[in-house]
């Protein structure tokens, strides 16, 4: 494994330290020594995951507000690397400023523009705090405590403002508190064998395939798995570009027997079209 001479486990985010990106990492590998490498969008961590085979990378893939990040599952098909994890992590935001300030002395509030919508009802509370757009929310933070900017408050989550040393002036000021995001661990496939846990324990899997444009083609797909007790938890559809009324399917499966599922993709495989599993993993039920 990574870190089995006492070497961290180096892990490619997008965003900047303190992001939620990089705090599901660490959840994720809690007792372990992790070092999380930032990247500004999600093409250049895939680009970075290519060109080096010791980098694991996370990727949020589904958030229970915004839905299924569809670029993301793209990217993931594109790439070589492979599913070795999820983590599911409650997004709660905390408003932060450098120490000593208090409410009444904010004047601005700096986040990414979907975390100022997430807390809105309680910005709106406070109509003295101007709210400007960022472009992400622990870099917010963080601008604020390296330029020390006084009368200005970050949204952010509390890993990031304890990260940069701000004062928390107030948690869980999000609108919706059952905001969760889905996070997939990935893995260079040479690696992702030493690291993914032993046949016996997985029971989850991701895959992508195309159906031909017949009648009935997604039905005995579906028709298969339930014979095999094969549970879909998730299933995303998308256009298969330049080729009319043909889609490119995303499913997420959940079994207790690893026997069966094999089965039921050996059932599957002949009636679909460029069928890939994008990795083998357990389930994460717990949610942080």
């Amino acid at each position: 494994m990574q870190n089995e001479r006492n070497q961290p486990i180096r892990v490619a985010i997008q965003g900047v330290a303190g992001c939620f990106h990089d705090a599901a990492a660490r959840q994720y590998f809690d007792g372990k020594e992790v070092e999380t490498i930032p990247f500004d969008s999600f093409p250049a961590l895939f680009d970075a995951l290519s060109a080096d085979a010791s980098l694991l990378g996370i990727v949020a893939i589904e958030n229970t507000i915004a839905g299924s990040l569809l670029a993301n599952h793209e990217l993931l098909r594109q790439s070589n690397h492979t599913i070795i994890g999820e983590h599911s992590v409650r997004i709660s935001h905390v408003l932060c400023a450098l120490p000593g300030e208090t409410i009444d002395s904010i004047s601005e509030v700096n986040s990414h523009p979907m975390a100022l919508m997430q807390c809105e009802q309680y910005l709106r509370r406070h109509p003295n705090m101007r709210m400007v757009e960022k472009f992400d929310t622990a870099g917010s933070a963080e601008e604020i405590a390296r330029e020390k900017l006084n009368g200005h408050a970050a949204v952010c989550g509390e890993f990031a403002a304890n990260l940069y040393g701000l004062e928390i002036l107030e948690k869980g000021i999000e609108t919706n508190k059952r905001n969760f995001t889905r996070f997939l661990i990935l893995a260079d496939p040479l690696l992702a064998s030493d690291i993914k846990p032993g046949e016996q324990y997985l029971n989850k899997a991701s895959v992508v395939f195309t159906l031909p444009h017949n009648h009935g083609a997604l039905s005995k797909v579906l028709t298969i798995l339930s014979f095999y007790d094969i549970n879909l938890t998730k299933i995303q559809s998308l256009p298969v570009v330049g080729r009319e009324w043909e889609y490119r399917f995303y499913a997420d499966l959940t079994f207790s027997s690893y026997f069966r599922y094999r089965q039921s993709l050996q059932a599957i495989r002949p009636l679909t079209n460029e069928f890939r599993i994008l990795g083998e993993y357990v389930e994460r039920v717990g949610i942080n």
